[in-house]
């Protein structure tokens, strides 16, 4: 290991690749489509804005594009790793200035505690 944390880095990714796979339209090669629904998290740490995004989506049509403004350093593991836990579709981050990420709800979404959104319900 050369000590600046590269292959530890790229092992991450590695591991986020072979345990979630990538969408297209992952890491901005595609653009996202427009927002049905925003969360705006700004300034929440990922605990707060799931919350805040299970309350919102809650009755959003299946189908229905989130972005989610996030400026958590964690949100961008965070939300891919709920999307895949809840059954959501992880779209991925939209260009622009803010740091905003997308995803699809899906019909068939695994439902999650109201109180804890990282836990699945009757869990």
């Amino acid at each position: 290991m050369s000590g600046d944390g590269r292959e530890l880095g790229e092992a991450r990714r590695e591991h986020w690749r072979r345990t979630y796979g990538s969408h297209p339209g992952m890491y901005g090669q595609e653009p996202s489509p427009p927002a049905g629904l925003t969360v705006d998290g700004t300034g929440l740490l990922c605990v707060t804005l799931l919350l805040r995004l299970r309350k919102v989506i809650d009755g959003a049509e299946a189908g229905t594009v989130v972005h989610v403004i996030a400026t958590d350093p964690a949100a961008p593991l965070d939300l891919p790793a709920w999307c895949h836990m809840t059954g959501h579709e992880y779209l991925g981050p939209v260009p622009g200035e803010q740091p905003v990420y997308a995803l699809r709800l899906s019909a068939d979404a695994r439902p999650t505690r109201p109180d804890r959104p990282w836990h699945r319900a009757g869990d």
